[in-house]
């Protein structure tokens, strides 16, 4: 009789699993084996993601939860780490791009843009990371995007939050790689394949046929890199866009 132990189930947590990218990330991890486990603070918006998974043969759960509420965040990570297994993977991916003129601006838009892109990816982190480090692996992924570099006019808000959530990501990556955690952070530069882009952006859509914009499938293949990764050549940042897309 073989009385070897089950090795604990895996588990893929992706704050800000959305219609695109996030859901994209989830589904793939879902295909190697993990329980994906998504977020939104509407968990009703994430049932079609959850459907599509099961129907696939994964496994994935889906929960609500606003990132920003460090009592939130904290029961959540120990509700997946108590009823579901070990998180091997975190990906944060919520964006809050929203447009304004720096004198328009208001300071309540403005702290809450970075309470959602930055804030919010210290407090999962923070938390999850405390789980990695008592079993010495794992890996944490920030999306990114091209305000991570350079802050465009009218972007003040966004590019101030996404800039620091960059370098959470470097200070994470040099504290941690050493004890045998992978933090990386993508940077995501062009449109991407969703509802809004199609609706809002018909002339940059159309580049789709010319594979002009970004899939969400494909840079979820690269997040799935990143987790496969040989400790002796990690990447800490990837940089992604269209063949077409200027720099």
């Amino acid at each position: 009789m073989n009385t070897a132990a089950k090795a604990p189930d895996k588990v893929a947590l992706v704050i800000g699993a959305g219609d695109s990218t996030g859901g994209a990330i989830a589904r793939r991890f879902a295909a190697g084996g993990y329980i994906a486990c998504a977020t939104r603070r509407d968990a009703a918006k994430l049932e079609p993601l959850v459907e599509s998974i099961r129907a696939a043969g994964g496994r994935a759960h889906g929960f609500s939860s606003d990132a920003r509420k460090e009592e939130e965040v904290t029961a959540l990570v120990e509700r997946i780490e108590s009823e579901f297994g070990p998180i091997e993977v975190l990906v944060f991916n919520i964006g809050a791009n929203v447009p304004s003129s720096i004198l328009e601006e208001s300071a309540r838009k403005y702290f809450k843009i970075w309470e959602m892109a930055c804030f919010s990816g210290f407090l999962n982190a923070r938390e999850v990371a405390k789980r990695m480090v008592g079993r010495e692996r794992g890996t944490i992924i920030f999306t990114g995007a091209t305000a991570s570099l350079r802050g465009s006019a009218n972007f003040a808000a966004f590019a101030g939050a996404k800039a620091a959530l960059r370098a959470l990501a470097q200070s994470m990556a040099r504290e941690l790689g050493p004890r045998n955690i992978h933090v990386a952070h993508v940077v995501v530069d062009g449109a991407i394949d969703t509802e809004f882009i199609r609706t809002n952006f018909p002339q940059r859509y159309a580049l789709k046929d010319k594979q002009g914009i970004l899939s969400p499938e494909h840079i979820a293949e690269n997040y799935w890199y990143l987790h496969q990764q040989p400790r002796d050549a990690w990447t800490f940042e990837l940089d992604l866009r269209p063949y077409m897309e200027t720099w």
